[in-house]
C-alpha cells in the first residue's frame, strides 16, 4: 500500500529532505551525493587503510563513523548509511567477496531452478548490522539530517547472483529470465521477501527513507523490465511505504525506462545525467519527485563551469516542490572534496529568475 495521507503528514512536517521526497513545500532544494562516503575522501581512505570494506560494513562504529563523517564535511541536508548492496546475499547462502580490480565476485553464480530453490529466505536478522549503524547516525545528527536506509532492487541483486559479478551484456541473467520463468519469479520473489525484511529493519532503527538501487536495470528493454522485473519491484516499494518511509528508486541508463520505473509508485525516481530533468520530470507528469541530475565527472571541471552547470539543473526544476539536488551515479575517486562541497554552496546560493530580479 502507498503511505497513508497520516504517514505522510508526519513525516512532511519534518527536515526539508524529507519533504522533498513528498512533493512538499520546502525553504530551498535539499542536495545529497550518492557515494558521498567514499575513496574521493581523505577520512574514508584513513579507515579504509586498517579495514576492508565488508569490516566497515559490519562494525556499526565504523559504518556510522564514516557515513557521520562524509555528511558533516560535505554539510549535506541527507546522510545515507555506509553499507554495500551486496550484503543480503550472504544470508540468503550466496557469498561473495571484493577482488582488487575486480570489484565483488560471486564464485558459485545461480544458473538453474535448483540453485534457486536452495537459496534462504528466513535469516535477514543477521543483517542487524545495518540497523545498528543507522541507529548511530540517528542519535548523532537528532533530526538536523534526513537519513537513508537503501538496499539493491530485485534485478540488480538477481544479476549479481546469477553472472557471479559484474557484466557487459547480462547473458546469463537474461536467459534464466527467458527461458526458465519460473525460477526466475521465485527468485525475485526470495529477494524480496528478504529484502522486505531488511528495510524494515532500518526503518524501525530510525532511517527516514528507503533508496532501491536498480544499478543494472539500465540493460532492459521496456517489454522485458515491464514483463519480468515491475511486478517484484512494485511489490517490494509498496512494501516498503507500507512501512511509513518514501522510497527512492534508482537505476543508471535509464531514460527510456522511467515511465514503466514510475509505475513502481516510487516517491521519488532518481535520475541520471542523460536527459535533461525538465524534460524527464515533465514525461512523468509531475507525478512522482526527482532526484538529479548533475553528471558525477562534471565535478573535475573549473568552479565556475561547475556552478553553471548546478544553476542550470536548478532552473530545469522551476521550484516545483518535490527536487532533490544529487548526481547522476556516485562521486568517483579522484574527485576533488572541495569541488564536491562547492556544489552544496552553489545549490543553496542559486535564487530563481523571479527573485533575482525583485
Amino acid at each position: 500500500m502507498s503511505i497513508s495521507s497520516a504517514e505522510s503528514s508526519l513525516r512532511a512536517s519534518g527536515n526539508r529532505f524529507v519533504r522533498a521526497c513528498l512533493r512538499q513545500p520546502v525553504d530551498r532544494t535539499p542536495v545529497w551525493f550518492l557515494r558521498q562516503a567514499g575513496r574521493y575522501m581523505r577520512e574514508y581512505m584513513e579507515v579504509r587503510r586498517h579495514h576492508s570494506l565488508l569490516d566497515i560494513c559490519k562494525r556499526p562504529e565504523l559504518a556510522s563513523e564514516v557515513t557521520i563523517t562524509a555528511a558533516e564535511k560535505l554539510d549535506v541536508d541527507a546522510a545515507i548509511i555506509f553499507a554495500d548492496l551486496l550484503l543480503p546475499l550472504e544470508c540468503m547462502g550466496l557469498d561473495f567477496e571484493f577482488q582488487a580490480g575486480e570489484g565483488p565476485v560471486i564464485h558459485k553464480p545461480l544458473r538453474d531452478a535448483a540453485s534457486i530453490d536452495a537459496l534462504q529466505t528466513t535469516r535477514a536478522s543477521e543483517l542487524s548490522y545495518v540497523a545498528e549503524a543507522i541507529q548511530r547516525v540517528v542519535g548523532h545528527f537528532h533530526g538536523r539530517l534526513g537519513i537513508i536506509g537503501f538496499c539493491g532492487a530485485p534485478f540488480t541483486l538477481a544479476s549479481y547472483m546469477i553472472e557471479g559479478g559484474g557484466s557487459r551484456n547480462y547473458v546469463e541473467t537474461k536467459k534464466l529470465m527467458y527461458n526458465q520463468p519460473g525460477a526466475w519469479r521465485k527468485l525475485l520473489d526470495k529477494l524480496v521477501a528478504v529484502l522486505r525484511e531488511f528495510a524494515a529493519q532500518q526503518v524501525a532503527a530510525g532511517a527516514d527513507v528507503i533508496q532501491i538501487f536498480d544499478s543494472w536495470a539500465g540493460a532492459l528493454a521496456i517489454p522485458d523490465y515491464r514483463d519480468f522485473v515491475l511486478p517484484a519491484t512494485r511489490t517490494l516499494v509498496r512494501e516498503i511505504q507500507g512501512l511509513g518511509a518514501p522510497v527512492i528508486y534508482f537505476g543508471v541508463d535509464t531514460a527510456s525506462l522511467l515511465p514503466a520505473m514510475r509505475e513502481t509508485g516510487a516517491d521519488v525516481l532518481g535520475l541520471d545525467w542523460r536527459t535533461p530533468l525538465d524534460y524527464a520530470w515533465r514525461g512523468l507528469d509531475y507525478a512522482c519527485a526527482v532526484q538529479g541530475n548533475l553528471d558525477p565527472i562534471t565535478l573535475f571541471a573549473d568552479p565556475e563551469l561547475v556552478r553553471l552547470r548546478v544553476h542550470q539543473i536548478l532552473a530545469q526544476a522551476a521550484g516545483r516542490p518535490g527536487h532533490i539536488f544529487n548526481l547522476g551515479h556516485g562521486i568517483v575517486p579522484g574527485t576533488p572534496v572541495e569541488h564536491v562541497q562547492a556544489v552544496v554552496r552553489f545549490v543553496r546560493e542559486y535564487l530563481p529568475t523571479e527573485q533575482r530580479h525583485a
